[in-house]
């Protein structure tokens, strides 16, 4: 099982970078934004729990956060590894995931810093839009749609997510 863990702040570039890695390592790119984002839009029971903290803009306490990612883990797509994404962020999240991974008789083979300056993350946050339908991320920038406003791979609209606007 090849585990890679990038870190760095919103908008350091780890999704992108996730991405690439997935593809050529043929493992799935886990996103614990996505995980909770997906939970919540299916109204699983997790889900519910993680949506009281999002909706007050605080961070999903860890039992929640551990639960969700060790689930995605037993997913067979992720049997022969994962690329993480906003996973861990403190030392109880990094210490549940060696438990777990030393269960399966695996490690963190790779973690990687991405290290961004706060002036250019403010303006990628920024111009930042997302496909609903996809995930599928545009940048107005470095990566604008084909048609502004519309997803190149299926035309559904794109939104800007809340905590990428510029006020906040």
């Amino acid at each position: 099982m090849t585990v890679v863990v990038l870190l760095g702040a919103p908008g350091a570039g780890k999704g992108t970078q996730a991405d690439i890695l997935a593809n050529r390592l043929g493992i799935p790119h886990v996103a614990t934004g996505d995980l909770f984002r997906t939970a919540v839009r299916d109204g699983s029971p997790v889900g519910l729990e993680a949506r009281r903290y999002m909706e007050r803009g605080q961070l999903v306490p860890d039992d929640i956060t551990i639960r969700m990612l060790l689930d995605r883990l037993a997913q067979r797509d992720a049997a022969d590894g994962v690329i993480l994404d906003g996973f861990p962020r403190n030392r109880p999240q990094a210490q549940a995931l060696d438990a777990a991974l030393a269960e399966r008789g695996s490690r963190v083979d790779r973690a990687i810093s991405i290290e961004v300056p706060s002036d250019e993350l403010v303006r990628r946050l920024s111009g930042r839009w997302v496909c609903k339908a996809s995930g599928h991320v545009y940048n107005e920038k470095s990566n604008p749609p084909r048609v502004n406003g519309r997803c190149d791979l299926d035309g559904s609209p794109l939104f800007q997510r809340e905590d990428d606007e510029a006020g906040t």
